[in-house]
């Protein structure tokens, strides 16, 4: 089974990144710092990259809630 796509929070700047959840870091594209997947405030999860890409556009959008926390 392959590993799902999370939309995890930056702990620095509040940005949000995708990431898989056997990742074990990610960095920041938007303040540089490394962050911890496994440690890192999760929103959201998704079977694939897609899918986790349109929630955060939503996210991002503000037409989704931000409480469908995984």
């Amino acid at each position: 089974m392959p590993a799902l796509t999370l939309i995890v929070v930056c702990s620095r700047c509040g940005g949000y990144l995708l990431a898989k959840e056997d990742q074990k870091t990610r960095t920041c594209p938007y303040c540089g710092t490394t962050v911890l997947v496994e440690k890192a405030k999760k929103l959201a999860s998704a079977e694939n990259a897609y899918e986790a890409s349109e929630i955060l556009r939503r996210l991002k959008s503000g037409t989704l809630s931000k409480q469908k926390s995984v």
